[in-house]
């Protein structure tokens, strides 16, 4: 090959060359390739999150308000991308302070570095920027009214604030807050009415008896058609037995057995662990594992719920090999039907619901009635009713094991009518943070410090003796 072909081959080579480089630069900006290997996949959104993203129908704005030389601009924009790869309308606006305060005042900023979600004409200021945030703040704007739940108290119930016993309901009121559910106290014997904007009254377990005309309100708003959480536990006696009448329900005395405790390591036969649930839709989709510290069970009369026109749904079952045990949790617990116990498959909790008539559907009805030839309006809601047999899965003790958390917002979600917020929740990513024992410390310290600079020396040194010698 003469020196003119081998110049040629030269210029033909470093033209493929340039061509290859070209056509990667253009791939690389108009195609674009990711993995998340973390644990967790923490740098991808969540399930929880990418569902509720695929039920938003209208584009999502952060605007974010901080100075043209702020640093955190890089980390909204990483926030953004995030939502943007699996919702394609998802923008941001970056505002700076200084040069808009127009704006400032109209999105009433009040610091830099907040960032504003907009989401159908509806705003909410993050702080700061986490998927928890995000979407729990989007959850809050998918729904424009206001739901109140509504705690039943005065009588030993669950407090809705910390009672340094980790037996109150605070960690999962402020769960509730962040899916934009607000949860209020109610002592019928200050206020003998519950609140007409009520989205569910829930009775959280009381341990002393209500009185009779409390009785009669909690009755008269479930006979009416309000939604109702009732809590319980084994063997309190609280005078509702009007109300279980409304419900054609029976609560059974005793705690459900869980005869497979030693093989899980749950430590007590009496705590009830529910790895699979019967279809409900309270529980569709939902996989978690959840924990139930000594709940009772409770039947129903299928009869009388039919000619009340009530839907029952089991909620929580338990399998064949559980039992009602009748008698003390102390020393070697066994099945005994003698002794009164109840053999599986047990139910611990229901969910009822049936058709109730709209008061404006009511009085058009009576207008109709009074005139054949007009047509009868069918204007109607559904009354939902949830009836779990134990109350400790949700008190702070125990609100955080396994899934108790997700199916107690599942449950009030439900009875809020929010049917669309169920299972959408975001875990923490295992590997957020590492801690490391100090010895550990110390050896990378060393490592990094003195051993492998020295390693890099011998390398060096000993490749320069190897040329020497040739």
């Amino acid at each position: 090959m003469n020196k003119s072909q081998k110049l040629l081959q030269q210029l033909v080579n470093g033209l493929l060359i340039a061509i290859v480089i070209g056509l990667l630069g253009w791939l690389s900006v108009h195609y674009k390739i990711e993995a998340d290997w973390t644990a967790n996949h923490r740098n991808t959104l969540t399930a929880g999150s990418q569902k509720l993203l695929k039920q938003l129908s209208g584009p999502i704005k952060f605007v974010d308000f901080d100075y043209a030389n702020a640093e955190t601009k890089p980390d909204v924009q990483q926030w953004v991308d995030r939502y943007h790869h699996f919702k394609s309308d998802v923008s941001v606006e970056f505002v700076d302070p200084s040069r808009e305060p127009g704006k400032v005042k109209e999105y009433d900023v009040q610091q830099p570095g907040e960032v504003v979600l907009e989401y159908q004409g509806r705003r909410e200021h993050l702080r700061s920027l986490s998927e928890p945030v995000i979407t729990a703040a989007l959850q809050r704007m998918t729904d424009s009214e206001e739901h109140f739940i509504v705690f039943l108290q005065g009588h030993g119930e669950r407090s809705l604030e910390a009672d340094g016993k980790d037996t109150s309901f605070d960690q999962f009121v402020a769960a509730l807050k962040d899916k934009g559910l607000k949860a209020e106290p109610l002592n019928l014997v200050k206020t003998p009415k519950i609140p007409d904007n009520a989205s569910a009254l829930v009775i959280a377990s009381p341990t002393q008896k209500l009185l009779d005309g409390e009785i009669k309100i909690i009755n008269d708003w479930v006979a009416g058609g309000g939604n109702l959480l009732w809590l319980t536990d084994p063997d309190q006696a609280t005078g509702l037995d009007a109300l279980a009448k409304t419900l054609d329900i029976t609560w059974l005395n005793g705690f459900a057995v869980f005869p497979d405790y030693q093989a899980l390591g749950t430590g007590s036969p009496g705590v009830y662990v529910a790895t699979d649930y019967p279809p409900n839709p309270v529980t569709e989709g939902f996989t978690e594992i959840t924990a139930y510290p000594l709940t009772r069970a409770l039947e129903w009369n299928k009869d009388a719920a039919k000619a009340a026109g009530w839907n029952v749904q089991p909620l929580l079952t338990t399998n064949e090999n559980a039992w009602l045990e009748t008698g003390k949790m102390q020393g070697e617990i066994k099945f005994d039907e003698k002794d009164g116990d109840k053999p599986g498959p047990l139910t611990l909790g229901l969910t009822l619901t049936r058709e109730i008539k709209t008061p404006a559907a009511a009085e058009t009805s009576a207008d109709a009635a009074a005139k054949p030839d007009a047509a009868k309006p069918a204007a109607t809601r559904t009354q939902r009713v949830v009836l779990i047999g134990d109350s400790d899965f949700l008190s702070d003790a125990d609100l955080p094991a396994l899934g108790n958390k997700q199916l107690g917002l599942n449950v009030i979600q439900w009875l809020a009518s929010r049917d669309a917020q169920l299972n959408i929740d975001v875990p923490k990513a295992p590997d957020s943070q590492l801690f490391l024992p100090g010895w550990a410390t110390w050896l990378i310290g060393l490592g990094y410090t003195f051993v492998l600079p020295a390693l890099l020396l011998g390398y060096g040194v000993t490749r320069w003796l190897v040329r020497r010698r040739k």
